[in-house]
């Protein structure tokens, strides 16, 4: 008769396996890649900009490192130190950084927006008379004289095919106001919240 014991060693095979489970090596790859393409974007962006995000010291060292070379090879190697800083990072670290990062793309695409807006209204003035008379009653310092003329030398460059200077000072006038209208909303704005916080003492 089989002895119904024999080979048995007293515990399961499966007590043997790990609680946890390690991330495969393709998601391992991903990850690594995920980071070198952030550190990359950080090497991308403007000097001020990298130097105001939230993370180690050594990271952003090696960000604004990278920078600074030229040599292909050498900047090769460098974004290479910098993938590597980029994964001694923490998930919170990342995080952080991204959303660092989503802030500046949001704020390139509201000035993108801005910028389509002055275009527009510049083309209006081109269009239609009534549109200077909009913008002056919001305007009231401007000069009128040299507008309508601005306006008339844009259309005959228009009509003409000569280089837009008059066109593109338009908008140079356009964008200035639009600077001063920011400003002073957000003087308004600082204004109000100093005043809360008065009120909150």
């Amino acid at each position: 008769m089989p002895n119904a014991n024999r080979g048995a060693v007293g515990f399961k095979s499966s007590e043997f396996e790990q609680e946890y489970e390690r991330p495969s090596k393709t998601e391992m790859k991903r990850q690594s890649d995920a980071l070198q393409a952030l550190g990359a974007e950080l090497v991308d962006a403007p000097r001020d900009r990298v130097k105001r995000v939230p993370m180690p010291e050594d990271v952003k060292e090696a960000i604004l490192t990278c920078q600074s070379i030229t040599n292909h090879e050498g900047r090769r190697r460098a974004m290479q130190f910098v993938g590597k800083k980029m994964r001694t990072l923490d998930e919170e670290e990342v995080a952080i950084i991204q959303r660092t990062i989503e802030g500046w793309k949001g704020a390139s695409k509201a000035d993108t927006a801005a910028m389509h807006a002055l275009e527009r209204r510049r083309d209006k003035l081109l269009a239609d008379d009534n549109a200077l008379t909009t913008l002056l009653s919001e305007n009231p310092e401007l000069d009128v004289q040299h507008l309508r003329t601005l306006i008339r030398n844009a259309r005959k460059e228009q009509a003409e095919n000569k280089p837009p200077k008059a066109y593109r000072e338009i908008f140079q006038i356009l964008k200035q106001i639009d600077a001063k209208n920011r400003k002073a909303k957000a003087d308004d704005a600082k204004a109000e919240d100093e005043d809360s916080e008065e009120d909150d003492e």
